[in-house]
């Protein structure tokens, strides 16, 4: 009886066994799958979460001790674990991580001995895409001082005013650049700025050359005292952004802002074995601060172009078997314009990190080079905030994991506000400018020489009294998923061939011109073109008339190519806002088409050298994309 009882509580034991073995097996698949319906990223959020906030404790941990490991310190450790590996490849030079160092070593001390530069020091450098723009970078960080890096496109007023920001007193200039000082040599040199060129002799005596005195110092380390710091907060880069001012504002760049972004590679998945392929311009922190930085953080090699050629770009990746590269949007529209080739698919890219990449040319993109993760990251020089998006998702910039970050919504210039005066969220869906919370955790180190345009940034009192926001001037959206759309730019400036325009700044060169009484500038689309192109609507003084050849040559002399706007519109009453503020939104709105705009309009025309009258078949040419812009 007994043996017959044990029997059966064993069998009914397995059953039970077997049954909860059901139950959970059932659970696991129900939970399996409606995590893929209702949560389809899950792991791989999780994953890259933990990720992202293992390097925030190593961050903390500098914060907490005071000894930070900056990316210049990260450098020497891999000039020391990898000397003979490459670190930058230019125009078919290898340039090792021994190479770049001992070369920094030799300028570090040149910098000393003949510049007189000390710790705390802050100087401005004026150089194009060259293995010894790092060199003189690292040269400097090693010494203790702070970078200015300078647009190399910069006209001469503006290369005054961003020493006045910064105050650099020493310039360190390109031998390809020296020329792009006449006019304003005698003025830098009256405010008791040296000027230094990469060059072994100088035309101008006021002018030190530097090649000469590099072949002649030690090439070994200064003191690591003088680069020593025990602060992420400490500036250590001052990177020039276009504004609302109308003149570059220098963003100051910590210790913590630099060492985030060269986490960047890293943080996407990328390792020592990848090649990197950078063909930005150094002086903006894409190239610099994730491309240069991220493959110092991970060991790796970076082939680095003067500049970028759509022509050489699969050629260079196939030569330097290249997989991961940095693009702007309108760098991948440029490759898929070119001519197809049965090669096309023929490569080891794997990735790209960038931004601006419209869904139209993301898709196309994909279709024919391959199926390369794009890496779209969102975050300005000077913002307290970043977005990543890891998935490769088309058309988004990152997932809102946390709410951290709010919209608020927007009646074409004009806020909307509660009963109470306080911004209104969006919900999802809808589209509504993106603030960024100020905090500790997240603060905003605004910019350089100037309190006012860094208070300007901030919006107080959004959402209760006594808060305060970076404003980013983008507008966004939030789809059903939780992903961030990027919408548009609102405020002042707009993107054009890669480089934000200052609509203020336009507007006072324009303003010069002596038949011009009043100008309002923004950016209208062009199908197929990334960003805007720049168009002016512009009232004639009384008694004068327009005239093309003259404000042709005005914009050609006084402004980048870039910022030069491509259609003028001449009107009799300028449209303002209810705050007294031009208004844009219908100027916007309605675009260049002269079939469905009565006032008269003009194209910039390199043929002519004029502004000639906008037609019908030249509209059509542009919509058609037949004519370059």
């Amino acid at each position: 009886v007994s043996t017959a009882s044990s029997l059966c509580l064993t069998a009914a034991g397995m059953a039970l066994s077997l049954g909860w073995l059901s139950a959970l097996a059932a659970g696991l698949f129900s939970a399996h799958v409606l995590q893929k319906l209702c949560f389809p990223y899950f792991w791989r959020d999780l994953l890259f979460l933990l990720k992202v906030i293992r390097y925030g404790v190593k961050l903390e941990v500098f914060k907490l001790t005071s000894s930070v490991c900056t990316v210049l310190d990260r450098f020497i450790q891999q000039a020391q674990l990898i000397p003979d590996k490459p670190f930058v490849i230019f125009n078919g030079s290898i340039h090792t991580y021994r190479d770049v160092d001992r070369r920094s070593n030799r300028l570090a001390n040149v910098f000393l001995e003949r510049a007189n530069l000390r710790k705390g020091d802050c100087v401005a450098l004026l150089m194009s895409n060259e293995p010894d723009f790092l060199c003189v970078w690292f040269g400097l960080a090693k010494v203790g001082c702070s970078v200015a890096f300078l647009n190399t496109n910069i006209k001469p007023k503006s290369l005054l005013h961003c020493f006045n920001c910064c105050g650099a007193k020493t310039l360190i200039v390109g031998s390809d650049l020296v020329e792009c000082l006449d006019g304003i040599l005698t003025t830098l040199l009256e405010d008791n700025i040296q000027v230094w060129a990469m060059k072994s002799q100088s035309e101008r005596t006021e002018v030190h050359t530097l090649l000469d005195k590099i072949d002649a110092a030690s090439d070994q380390p200064v003191l690591a005292v003088l680069r020593t710091t025990t602060s992420l907060k400490s500036p250590t880069l001052y990177i020039f952004t276009s504004g609302t001012t109308g003149l570059p504002k220098a963003a100051v760049i910590t210790h913590l802002q630099s060492l985030k972004a060269a986490a960047g590679f890293w943080a996407f998945g990328a390792t020592k074995d990848d090649v990197m392929y950078i063909p930005l311009p150094l002086y903006h922190s894409a190239a610099s601060l994730i491309g240069i930085g991220g493959t110092i953080e991970l060991g790796a090699t970076c082939i680095l172009k003067k500049k970028f050629s759509a022509s050489q770009f699969w050629n260079d990746c196939r030569k330097h078997d290249v997989t991961v590269f940095q693009y702007i949007g309108e760098l991948c529209r440029y490759l898929c314009n070119q001519p197809k080739t049965e090669v096309d698919k023929v490569h080891k890219v794997r990735m790209g990190v960038g931004n601006g990449l419209r869904q139209d040319v993301w898709r196309e993109f994909q279709n024919r080079f391959g199926n390369i993760k794009m890496c779209e990251v969102y975050g300005s020089t000077e913002g307290n905030l970043c977005f990543m998006n890891h998935i490769g998702k088309i058309g988004t910039v990152g997932l809102m994991i946390f709410s951290l970050n709010f919209f608020y919504d927007m009646m074409k210039d004009e806020l909307v506000k509660d009963q109470n005066g306080f911004c209104q969220r969006v919900k999802k869906g809808e589209t509504g400018l993106l603030l960024s919370k100020v905090s500790a955790t997240s603060p905003f180190f605004g910019y350089a020489g100037s309190k006012q345009l860094t208070e300007k940034k901030l919006m107080r009192n959004v959402f209760v009294k006594g808060d305060a926001y970076f404003n980013t001037g983008d507008l966004m959206a939030e789809d059903q998923e939780g992903f961030i759309c990027f919408r548009d730019r609102v405020g002042d400036t707009f993107r054009w061939k890669g480089e934000n325009v200052a609509t203020t700044e336009v507007t006072e060169t324009l303003g010069l011109v002596e038949f011009i009484q009043e100008v309002n500038v923004y950016g209208v689309e062009i199908p197929g073109h990334e960003g805007r192109a720049g168009m002016a609507a512009i009232i004639v003084r009384p008694g004068l008339t327009f005239d093309g050849k003259k404000l042709f040559e005005h914009v050609l002399r006084d402004l980048p190519a870039y910022a030069r706007p491509l259609f003028i519109r001449l009107q009799e009453v300028m449209e303002m806002t209810s705050t007294f503020k031009q208004q844009k939104f219908q100027l916007v709105q309605s675009g260049f088409n002269p079939s469905t705009i009565s006032d008269p309009l003009y194209v910039l025309d390199y043929q002519q050298n004029a502004y000639i009258p906008l037609t019908d078949s030249i509209y059509q040419s542009i919509f058609a994309g037949e004519r370059k812009l």
